[in-house]
């Protein structure tokens, strides 16, 4: 097969290389070339077992980015170009008080060529549905389709305190959002392609809506289990794709502290989900729950996660790899982990 080759920075619309902090340029720019196609061709290659129909463009697997916030915008370019030269299919990023989500998206889009950027929890409250759908529409427009918008029906706390708004009903609030949505009128021509829209959802009734509404769910940091439970919520014409926390490293004493510690940031919005799915008393944090929720240890572990989701229905995973110094992008972490995930 052809080697892949990246153009240098500077042509066909890219920035120079700005300067950025020790390290990165250098891990951005030598990390190991495979000399065959990358995870991001042979996970969307039209061949039989390959991706799904449900997810053109996205892959099998992807990066969830959420950490982006704490680096400077030239960093955050290097890493998403690091990303897609990488291979993964999609890069994913969280809003809450960083960047905004479109302006993030514009950054992402813009430093990179083939991977889908995809806004995996878009806050409703941090913009009306006009304005989210005509920065939608222009970054469809703009980036030939790599742009997926996923929204999400925030937190009391950021819509209230942050934002001034006030909190609605989560799921009456995200279907008027989509009625709005709906009904944007916007300017420009209009594109062949309507918009793309999932909906970050962990609760069964989000899960229905994201089925009736969108073309499907994201789900966030939930165990191998509840992508069964999502799937048949969602049926079998829906995308589904789900993002597993993982902590790479060979001494799994050390990688279970920070999963610990993970797992119980996790708690508040899963208890309930997580006693359904047999674990009584999440609170107590046994092993079993840690593991169930972030997938620890070596490369082959969370590839082995990879697989357990997408057998269990799951269209496609992106990896929230959590490292001790989150204002460091992983990139070499995440070239270990491409080497072992699915093609």
């Amino acid at each position: 097969m052809a080697q892949r080759t990246r153009l240098p920075r500077g042509h066909r619309g890219h920035p120079a290389d700005p300067p950025c902090r020790d390290g990165l340029l250098h891990l951005a720019g030598t990390h190991r070339r495979r000399p065959d196609l990358g995870v991001h061709e042979l996970l969307t290659h039209r061949g039989p077992g390959r991706v799904s129909p449900r997810a053109p463009g996205l892959g099998r697997v992807g990066i969830w980015a959420g950490d982006f916030d704490l680096l400077s915008a030239a960093d955050v370019r290097q890493a998403a170009a690091a990303i897609e030269d990488l291979g993964y299919g999609t890069l994913w990023f969280p809003e809450t008080t960083g960047r905004e989500a479109m302006a993030q998206a514009a950054l992402l889009l813009a430093a990179t060529r083939r991977i889908t950027v995809a806004a995996g929890m878009a806050d409703i409250y941090a913009r009306d549905a006009v304005t989210a759908a005509a920065a939608q529409r222009t970054l469809q427009e703009a980036f030939h389709g790599r742009f997926l918008l996923g929204l999400w029906d925030g937190h009391p706390s950021l819509a209230e305190d942050i934002r001034g708004h006030r909190f609605g009903p989560p799921l009456a609030t995200m279907r008027s959002y989509l009625d709005a949505l709906d009904t944007a009128p916007f300017g420009p021509p209009a594109t062949t392609n309507s918009p793309h829209r999932v909906l970050a959802a962990l609760d069964p009734g989000m899960l229905a809506l994201a089925a009736e509404r969108t073309q499907g769910a994201t789900v966030l940091g939930m165990p191998t289990e509840y992508t069964s439970t999502a799937r048949k919520t969602l049926g079998d014409d829906r995308l589904l794709a789900v993002t597993q926390l993982c902590v790479l490293g060979h001494d799994r004493e050390h990688t279970g502290e920070l999963a610990r510690t993970t797992a119980e940031a996790a708690l508040p919005n899963r208890r309930d989900l997580l006693r359904g799915l047999g674990h009584p008393s999440p609170d107590a944090l046994d092993d079993r729950l840690v593991d169930a929720i972030v997938a620890h240890g070596l490369a082959e572990d969370i590839a082995h996660r990879v697989h357990e989701h997408l057998d269990a229905g799951a269209d496609h995973v992106s990896l929230h790899l959590l490292t001790a110094e989150a204002h460091v992008p992983p990139i070499r972490q995440w070239e270990e982990l491409a080497a072992h995930l699915p093609n």
